[in-house]
């Protein structure tokens, strides 16, 4: 996540703060003992957190880069997840040590009072529920099923409304939860209701260009209006085509690999699971649906090419990519072929484990051949080992001066950034998108 700040922060902060200050002076502040009181504030904080998650939930192409990128405002989303789950169980102690000093059955009576006062079982109900979908994120239970996560984050639904009955019926002052909740609401039911009719656009498969194996492009026109989209950017690909193996309507996010100019949209695709398996099978005429398109990967200093950042001469670039991460270099590649400003100087270490695994290798080296701000290496592990600081010195002696993109998968990225920061390169100079749980 990049080290800047974004408008969007200021918005999110904003409404975060918001219960805080309208709650904060009703609260009995002393006549109850002021840990009651902080353990009071710490439950309007928790509410806030899981609210200000439920609407960045939203996903609405395009206000992504108000918070720098779709990658950032899912981990802001799940930091603000993890948060109320956390303030949700420090409200409970600090409420059970509050009222400890009376006596220990006053304590107890205090968290599990009679059913007669539903609206702490309210509560509870929703601490249940939060911590049904909430856990499974956090490691606990091994790597998770994307598609079981986005089901079982549809719980945020009912533990939203138990949440706001346990706070409404107990809360001084009402208006400020019923606006934030129909805000969270509002977006939860974009993303779950809505956004699959409005905002995806039927595209169609012209071609799919088998790149190895298992890793293919595909091309894609628009029914009507298509999407607009810059170098580097990814979007959410929605197969529907029921003869498919597996996947029929899941969506998953891909980079696009075409220029921002193209009249094709082309996406790589590598199988790596079952829906990507059934999906580089899928056959010319069948019928996708396209939402997008989002992420900032090269926008932070602009591209260097109109309409995708400043337009001010800016340090040169170091593209790193592995696998199917290639596929946003691709795109930044062709756009230096199809603007008539051939952008930055860029130079590309192409990792790959040998040869053949190598795909757009030989359109890349084309593309330098008639560009003089682009240069492309191939460095192939199973012969030469990890890329190391003295390849990159030999071939781009200016690597740590300029300024960083990587792709690839995750080992790779964790070798490649500790290689930089070792030679100096800050940490603001390194960017990155990963898709896990995207």
């Amino acid at each position: 996540m990049r080290l800047r700040g974004y408008p969007g922060d200021v918005l999110i902060l904003g409404v975060f703060l918001l219960p805080v200050i309208v709650t904060a002076p009703g609260l009995p502040w002393g006549s109850q003992g002021w840990l009651y009181s902080v353990a009071e504030m710490v439950g309007v904080l928790a509410l806030s957190a899981f609210l200000v998650a439920g609407m960045l939930s939203a996903r609405i192409p395009g206000t992504d880069r108000w918070f720098g990128g779709l990658v950032r405002v899912w981990t802001m989303h799940r930091w603000l997840g993890f948060s109320a789950f956390m303030l949700v169980m420090v409200h409970v102690l600090l409420l059970a040590f509050a009222t400890l000093p009376f006596s220990i059955s006053r304590s107890i009576e205090t968290l599990f009072p009679p059913l007669s006062q539903w609206e702490v079982w309210a509560g509870w109900a929703a601490f249940v529920t939060l911590l049904i979908f909430i856990a499974p994120t956090l490691g606990f239970f091994g790597t998770l099923h994307y598609q079981h996560w986005k089901r079982l984050h549809l719980l945020s639904v009912p533990t939203l409304v138990l949440a706001l009955i346990h706070t409404l019926m107990l809360a001084s002052v009402a208006w400020v939860w019923w606006l934030l909740s129909a805000l969270a609401l509002a977006a939860i039911a974009w993303r779950k209701v809505l956004s699959p009719r409005l905002a995806r656009k039927p595209y169609v498969v012209e071609e799919v260009d088998t790149l190895v194996r298992d890793v293919v492009e595909l091309r894609l026109r628009p029914r009507g209006k298509g999407i607009r989209w810059q170098a580097g950017q990814f979007v959410y690909l929605s197969p529907m085509d029921r003869s498919l193996a597996a996947g029929y309507g899941e969506e998953h996010p891909y980079t696009i690999a075409s220029a921002s100019g193209d009249d094709e949209l082309r996406i790589g695709i590598k199988a790596v699971g079952d829906a990507t398996r059934a999906l580089v099978n899928i056959k010319p005429g069948a019928e996708v649906r396209i939402e997008g398109p989002y992420g900032t990967f090269f926008e932070t200093t602009g591209f260097g090419v109109p309409g995708s950042g400043s337009q001010e001469p800016q340090r040169k670039q170091l593209w790193l990519a592995g696998g199917i991460g290639i596929t946003p270099f691709v795109s930044g590649a062709r756009e230096k072929m199809t603007s008539t400003d051939a952008g930055r100087d860029a130079c590309l270490f192409y990792l790959a484990n040998r040869p053949e695994r190598a795909y757009y290798l030989d359109e890349l080296v084309r593309i330098a051949e008639a560009c003089d701000t682009f240069a492309v290496h191939a460095h192939y592990m199973n012969e030469n080992g990890v890329i190391t600081r003295d390849y990159l010195a030999r071939h781009c002696p200016d690597f740590a001066e300029r300024e960083v993109y990587l792709c690839g998968p995750p080992g790779m990225i964790a070798h490649l950034r500790a290689l930089l920061r070792h030679e100096g390169v800050p940490a603001n100079r390194i960017h990155t998108e990963a898709f896990d749980f995207l």
